[in-house]
């Protein structure tokens, strides 16, 4: 008998000792011992819904993000990120007593060195950015959709904890109080939109009325603003929430700009003009391609989307590609939310798509090691033990058509380099004479309004920042630096294979 018990307990130690183990390994996988992530995330196969509270349109409340949130938790679920995208984009879209929307009357309005934009005209957007990040491609429209060719313009929206917090730490970092490489974060509810508009006269009169409108001063070659009725064409809404610091990173973008390249013919095709593409058909990539010497597209009014809700395919089977975010699940909520809200919203904003975010895995791990992962991790992969969650490969039509990806051929994209917001927005320093890591660079605004703001001196040693040649010089510099970044980030890339 007691050779029997002893025989029990020895077996319900091993039980324990691997039940430890287990636990063990799966809090490791989850990140609480360095930020790792497990190998493959799952997405749930239930649908995906939007909220009864969200509409009607005007009375869309806030998302909730803090405390008591759907991310104040260990483990959230990819339903979780797309809800908050499209809450978060009703919200700053919801149309005020005055009929503007709540963006545009309660934001700030800046430049992308995070300059206070000032009216022009009287009018409460003014519009004279043209160059998408990246290479500095500009945009221009279908001359033959409305017989009136126009150019894409951007407009870049904060709110004061992302401005304030971006104000506090440039200014430590400049006065050498604090090192360029450190982990401070920005705070739970910062936020930035970037817009991306077009005169109303480029778009097919029978279609004008499906944008949302409004008046802006608008830039000119001459460098005077004239008032023109722009439509909005697309928005990045970008955003801090608990327990991801890295921000959500979500992408909407109007319907029936561009065609979606077709993997298994291998060829983009479309039987009507549309805004950004001549009708017919074209294989290839050089649609989406820029020449940094002509600065144009490689081929002109053929730009196209490369991914569908910037989930990646496979060019010879048409299945989707092996990521670290699991398919089709994740591609069926984008899906479903997408009909959700096309089917209870009544105002023009039905018009317009959520075409997927991008976040990064932080289930289970610490608030500490959340930020070592930030500097540490290759953030853009999506190979499948990476961190990244969402639309992998994600980008907007209309501003990021040039850097939808990075390879010369279509042939060559693989789940080893896809190309996402974590491709341009790193947690590296961009200005080589101040070289450091830190979660405050994911956003290209601060790293350039750090740069922007950095104390220089003459040969006569005075202060330079106020001399009228300073901001052109610096903004040229600031663009020089940030392109040279991405060119060795490519380069980089390229020395894998």
């Amino acid at each position: 008998m007691k050779k029997k018990y002893v025989v029990i307990s020895l077996l319900l130690i091993i039980v324990i000792a691997v039940a430890l183990w287990l636990f063990l390994l799966n809090r490791n996988n989850a990140g609480y011992k360095d930020g790792a992530s497990p190998s493959y995330a799952s997405a749930s196969s239930e649908t995906c819904d939007c909220e009864k509270s969200w509409f009607p349109h005007d009375q869309t409340p806030a998302p909730a993000e803090g405390d008591g949130s759907p991310f104040d938790s260990e483990t959230t679920t990819n339903c979780d990120f797309h809800q908050w995208s499209w809450q978060k984009f009703l919200w700053v879209t919801k149309p005020l007593p005055n009929g503007n929307p709540f963006f545009l009357d309660s934001l700030d309005l800046v430049s992308p060195q995070m300059e206070d934009v000032a009216p022009q005209l009287g009018l409460k957007l003014t519009l004279s950015s043209i160059n998408q990040a990246g290479f500095s491609g500009v945009l221009h429209s279908n001359p033959k959709f409305n017989n009136a060719a126009d150019t894409v313009y951007y407009s870049i929206h904060i709110n004061a904890l992302l401005k304030d917090k971006a104000v506090l730490m440039a200014s430590l970092i400049n006065s050498k109080k604090l090192p360029a490489s450190n982990l401070e974060t920005f705070p739970v509810g910062a936020l930035e939109l970037k817009a991306s508009w077009i005169n109303i006269d480029a778009i097919a009169k029978a279609q004008q009325q499906d944008y949302f409108t409004t008046k802006a001063a608008v830039q000119n070659s001459k460098g005077q603003y004239v008032q023109k009725t722009v439509a909005l064409l697309g928005m990045h809404v970008v955003g801090v929430v608990k327990n991801h610091p890295e921000f959500i990173w979500a992408t909407f973008e109007h319907k029936d700009m561009a065609p979606v390249y077709d993997k298994k013919n291998n060829s983009v095709t479309s039987a009507n003009e549309m805004l950004f593409y001549e009708k017919g058909t074209t294989s290839g990539i050089n649609g989406i391609r820029w020449d940094t010497i002509t600065k144009k597209p490689f081929l002109e009014n053929k730009a196209f989307i490369l991914y569908e809700y910037g989930v990646p395919k496979d060019l010879n089977t048409g299945a989707f590609m092996t990521t670290s975010q699991a398919e089709p699940a994740n591609f069926n909520n984008i899906e479903d939310i997408n009909k959700c809200v096309a089917a209870n919203l009544k105002d023009v904003f039905r018009n317009y798509f959520y075409n997927g975010s991008i976040w990064l895995n932080f289930d289970g791990v610490s608030s500490e090691n959340q930020k070592k992962a930030i500097v540490t991790k290759n953030l853009a992969s999506a190979l499948p033990d990476s961190l990244a969650r969402g639309s992998v490969n994600l980008a907007n039509i209309t501003m990021e058509t040039y850097t939808q990806t990075f390879q010369e051929d279509i042939h060559s994209i693989k789940n080893d380099n896809l190309a996402n917001c974590f491709s341009c927005h790193k947690s590296a320093n961009f200005d080589k004479k101040r070289p450091g890591k830190s979660p405050l660079f994911l956003s290209h605004l601060f790293g350039d309004y750090l740069l922007f703001t950095k104390p220089q001196l003459t040969s006569t040693g005075k202060n330079a920042n106020n001399l009228d040649n300073s901001r052109a010089k610096r903004i040229k510099e600031i663009e020089r630096l940030k392109t040279q970044q991405l060119l060795d980030f490519i380069n980089a890339e390229k020395q894998k294979k």
